[in-house]
């Protein structure tokens, strides 16, 4: 699908980088069609010899020789960037944007008429191929552009197809949530320290246990809920600690960062 295309990156950071990683870890397009533009030289050199893509400072140039232009700068940068690209884009180009917070319509406001716009939330375990992203079509985008991105997409995890309206809660609950696995994973690396396992051990098992129940939840077809209740016996070992989950009120906490997180990316495409 992408043969005899060239895709291009404004913004090397780490979303750029994962995305960069896992498109050419799946072999989807040669490094040598792939552009990044950066600002900071450090980060373009190890692009360039990590990846064998090709690099520049120059945003213009990027976007001049691609078919795809993947944006992925700061929500506060774009403007500036749009600004600075806008004549060198065209309708026969695709733009897809992976900043939070800001909308098809921003960006369509910014280019020339009938830019075709595509608008993605991916997050970073798609730097091992199992990132988890929701995309949603601007007004001129068609049904070709929604292919290409869902297979680019595809390729370093899962999609799934949302209304616009509904990507900054995307933002909040997969695009944040790899932190608060992290968090989750730590504390129970911590606890399993505090109970006397080597910290090594402890990251391992608690890693692992994380990774396998989420694929209990993507391959089966019963609830979480369902999942939880089959570990636990009655007045067992896991209904003593879901206990203390409650007491500690992990599940409205959970709920309370995906609701901050969620008005935080409407806060930034307000800023924009």
């Amino acid at each position: 699908m992408l043969k005899g295309k060239k895709i291009s990156f404004i913004g090397g950071g780490k979303m750029g980088s994962a995305l960069i990683k896992g498109i050419l870890a799946h072999n989807l397009i040669a490094p040598g069609k792939v552009t990044v533009a950066d600002v900071v030289e450090g980060q373009l050199e190890e692009l360039r010899k990590t990846y064998g893509v090709l690099a520049t400072k120059d945003n213009k140039k990027a976007v001049g020789e691609a078919d795809i232009i993947i944006l992925a700068v700061k929500p506060q940068n774009m403007t500036e960037v749009l600004e600075g690209i806008s004549g060198g884009i065209d309708t026969g180009k695709l733009i897809i944007t992976i900043a939070a917070g800001i909308s098809t319509g921003f960006i369509e406001e910014h280019l020339k008429k009938g830019a075709r716009v595509m608008r993605v939330m991916p997050n970073t375990p798609a730097l091992i191929g199992e990132g988890a992203a929701a995309i949603a079509r601007g007004s001129h985008a068609t049904d070709e552009d929604l292919a290409l991105t869902l297979h680019i997409f595809d390729a370093v995890g899962i999609t799934v197809t949302v209304k616009e309206d509904l990507m900054d809660a995307v933002t909040g609950l997969s695009g944040s949530g790899p932190a608060y696995a992290f968090v989750i994973i730590d504390a129970l690396a911590d606890a399993g320290v505090n109970m006397g396992l080597a910290r090594d051990i402890a990251v391992k098992l608690s890693a692992q246990t994380l990774l396998g129940a989420a694929k209990l939840c993507l391959i089966g077809d019963k609830h979480p809920a369902a999942l939880k209740d089959m570990v636990t016996s009655p007045g067992g070992t896991t209904i003593a600690g879901l206990q203390a989950i409650e007491e500690g009120k992990l599940r409205a906490t959970m709920m309370a960062a995906v609701e901050a997180a969620t008005l935080r990316a409407k806060e930034l495409g307000r800023k924009k």
